[in-house]
Formats: C-alpha cells, sequence, structure tokens
C-alpha cells in the first residue's frame, strides 16, 4: 500500500490554489443553471469565484433551504446536475431531507480516509452503519470498494451474530460508528471468539479518547472522519491523529454560526462546505456543526488544511448514538400529550456508550406512558424521568449534552 492515496493530497499550497481556481468557476456555472438556485446566485459572475476567500460573498445555503426546494421539487429540489434516475439510490435522512448517491470510485471520497485507516486490498471491512433509508452504509461500502476492501455488509443490530461472522470469515477492519465496535468486542468475549480487528474508521458521533485508549489496548487502530449525507466525506484523520485533514473534494469555511462572515483563524465557528462533486454541486452548505481551523499542516505529510473535528452543533441539535436529536422533535414529543408542559434531553456517558434521558414536565404519571411518544419523536429509545412541573432550569434549552469532550 501506498503512503497516500493520490497526489492531491501532497499539493503544494500554491498547486492546491491554482487548481482551485480552475475548479471553482466551473463549478459555480453548474450551480447557477440549476433552477434549485432560483435567482441567489444569477448576479455572481463565476470567474470571480476563484479562491476560499471569493466564496465568501456568496450567499449561505441550509438544511431548511434544502427541505423547501425538495417540497416544491421533489426528490432533489432542483440542485443536482442528473435527473433522478441518473443515480444509483435515493436517500431520506430526518426531515425528511432525500440526498441522491453515485455508486463510481470513491463518490463520496471515504476511499481517502479508508487508506489513511490502512484499509485496502486484502482487508475484510465490517460494515456497521445502516444500509436502510440513510446513506451512511452505502457511503462506507463505495470506500471500501475503492480501496479494494471486501465488505461484510453487516448494519446494526443482531449483535451475536455480527460477532460470530466477525471470526468466522475473519474480519480485519471495522466501520461504524464509534460505539458499536465495543459492542462486538465484549460479545465476542463472552461468547469466547477471537476476533482479528485491527484497524476501525468510525463516524456519526464523537469517538473519546478514553474509547480510542480501550480500542489501542485491545491492538485497533481507531481513527474518525467527519462526513455528512449531503457532502460525503469532509474531513478525516491520519495515523497522526492531529486534527482532521479537509478532503480534496470539498473546500471548508468556518463562519459565524447564523451567518455566512469567515471568523479569525483559529476562532470556532460554524462549518460551511462548497462540494466540487459536479452531480449535487452544493455550494457553501451550513452543516450547523462548529469547529475551528488548525494552524500548519499535518504531521503525516499531508498539506490540505485541518480543522478540529467536531466541537458541538450551532444550535441545540445534538448527535445522540449516531442520530441528530433536534429541538423541533422535543417541541413535537411535548405536543402529543396535553399533560407535559415540557421536556428536556439530556445526553451523557455511561461505559462508553451514549445515554439519552428525557425528562418530562408532568403532574405525576409513569415513564412507561410515554415511551412510545419518545421513540416515535426523537426516533431513539431513552431514560424517561418524570419532574414536577416548573423544575427544568428556564434557560432555553430543550437539549442538554452533558459529555466530556476533553
Amino acid at each position: 500500500m501506498t503512503r497516500y492515496f493520490d497526489d492531491l493530497e501532497t499539493r503544494t499550497p500554491e498547486d492546491r490554489a491554482a487548481d482551485l481556481a480552475r475548479a471553482l468557476p466551473e463549478q459555480i456555472a453548474r450551480a447557477q443553471a440549476l433552477p434549485g438556485y432560483g435567482d441567489t446566485l444569477r448576479p455572481v459572475d463565476p470567474n470571480a469565484i476563484t479562491s476560499v476567500e471569493a466564496l465568501s460573498v456568496l450567499p449561505v445555503l441550509r438544511k431548511s433551504d434544502l427541505g423547501k426546494a425538495q417540497s416544491g421539487t421533489p426528490p432533489f429540489g432542483g440542485l443536482t446536475t442528473l435527473s433522478p434516475d441518473g443515480f444509483a439510490h435515493i436517500f431520506q435522512s430526518p426531515g425528511p431531507i432525500y440526498e441522491p448517491g453515485g455508486i463510481s470510485h470513491d463518490w463520496w471520497r471515504v476511499g481517502r480516509f479508508l487508506h489513511a485507516c490502512g484499509v485496502g486490498k486484502g482487508d475484510i471491512v465490517q460494515n456497521c452503519f445502516g444500509y436502510h433509508l440513510t446513506p451512511a452504509g452505502r457511503i462506507f461500502e463505495n470506500g471500501a470498494r475503492a480501496v479494494g476492501a471486501a465488505v461484510l455488509p453487516a448494519g446494526t443490530g443482531q449483535t451475536e451474530l455480527q460477532a460470530r461472522a466477525a471470526h468466522d470469515i475473519g474480519v480485519t477492519a471495522y466501520a461504524g460508528t464509534p460505539d458499536y465496535l465495543k459492542v462486538i468486542l465484549d460479545k465476542a468475549d463472552e461468547m469466547g471468539l477471537k476476533l482479528g480487528i485491527t484497524k476501525a474508521a468510525v463516524g456519526g458521533g464523537a469517538l473519546f479518547p478514553s474509547l480510542r485508549q480501550e480500542y489501542a489496548e485491545r491492538g485497533i487502530t481507531c481513527l474518525q472522519c467527519y462526513a455528512t449525507a449531503d457532502l460525503g466525506n469532509i474531513a478525516y484523520e491520519s495515523e497522526a491523529a492531529d486534527g482532521m485533514i479537509v478532503d480534496e473534494g470539498v473546500i471548508v469555511e468556518i463562519v459565524t454560526p447564523g451567518t455566512g462572515t469567515p471568523v479569525k483563524p483559529g476562532e470556532v465557528g460554524e462549518v460551511v462546505v462548497t462540494s466540487l462533486n459536479p452531480d449535487y454541486p452544493l455550494i457553501r452548505f451550513a452543516t450547523g456543526d462548529l469547529s475551528a481551523i488548525m494552524e500548519g499542516a499535518s504531521p503525516c505529510g499531508r498539506t490540505n488544511i485541518r480543522i478540529k473535528g467536531w466541537m458541538g452543533r450551532a444550535d441545540q441539535t445534538t448527535k445522540i448514538k449516531g442520530m441528530f436529536v433536534r429541538p423541533e422533535q422535543v417541541a413535537a414529543l411535548v405536543s402529543r400529550h396535553d399533560e407535559i408542559s415540557r421536556a428536556r434531553v439530556i445526553a451523557t456517558r455511561e461505559g462508553e456508550m451514549d445515554v439519552m434521558t428525557v425528562q418530562i414536565e408532568a403532574d405525576g404519571g409513569e415513564p412507561e406512558t410515554y415511551a412510545g411518544a419518545v421513540t416515535d419523536t426523537l426516533k431513539l429509545k431513552g431514560r424517561i424521568e418524570i419532574v414536577a412541573k416548573g423544575s427544568l432550569p428556564n434557560d432555553g434549552k430543550v437539549i442538554e449534552d452533558q459529555r466530556s469532550y476533553e
């Protein structure tokens, strides 16, 4: 295996800027021609947008904009250069938001991340990302194919069968959320099965240092990426494990949350991404995630800029067990029961696993009464606590993340 996925990773800053000066105007022109952008890009001269700095004059595209566009022009809101049948897959994410998916070589650009994890020809990847409706499973399978690895399309659940399969077929690498690998390893120990997993490529949730250390003690190198259903891979760790290197197929800006104004270097702000994917040209797409640009280049020799990784949400939306929980979902839970005055979702960690606790203000009642509504509205199961009316803090929060990211 060569050290780098391709020559793009080690370009000089001057070469990268020159390549960007050629690619950006073409991508802006593609977006201008799409009905989904309406008049927002019409006044723009594509030939004037040749740098990251020049992008800052363009409007920000938000998730809510996608939803509005898709409701008027299903399924992709007039924001793709291909018709729906020109894609291999159509996915649904919470919202609902619909995303296109391709199967050409490294369409989602996760192959670059898997290569950095040491995954390649000869490896068997146990892909524990979901294959149902949402794209994560297909995203990582496409990346595994790009590096020549075989895939066990495991998805989530049925942990005993997963442990057995990992043992029987000689799985060498894991792909999935950070927590679930530990579940499989613990189940294999319980079953007396020795597994051969030495590499883990994780995403969809925070990789806590204590969990990474536990994997290291088991002989597993665990690295994480930052990817979304809309954009594919945005940034990834290398063996240096020193920040996250921005992928070569996107442009990342850090802006003041809720605006399109870039922050000063090193300041925390909202991640805004421009994709260079010609099939789905998202221009200045606001992720809602917080991060910051790091100084210098990675010690591994890759020369693109680095970000500090996921540092929370610009709004209260919080990822728990790999799923986003949004304020509007909490509001939907409250509206389903007249006796509930307020509710608060609290995210914590226990035994290296995410725990969701839902505190409900109501005049008595049993937690089981609301279990179905919690699962239906929040799409996750969690602990339910009934608290007295007026006892929840009056601080405007409906989602509180108590997990430590240090």
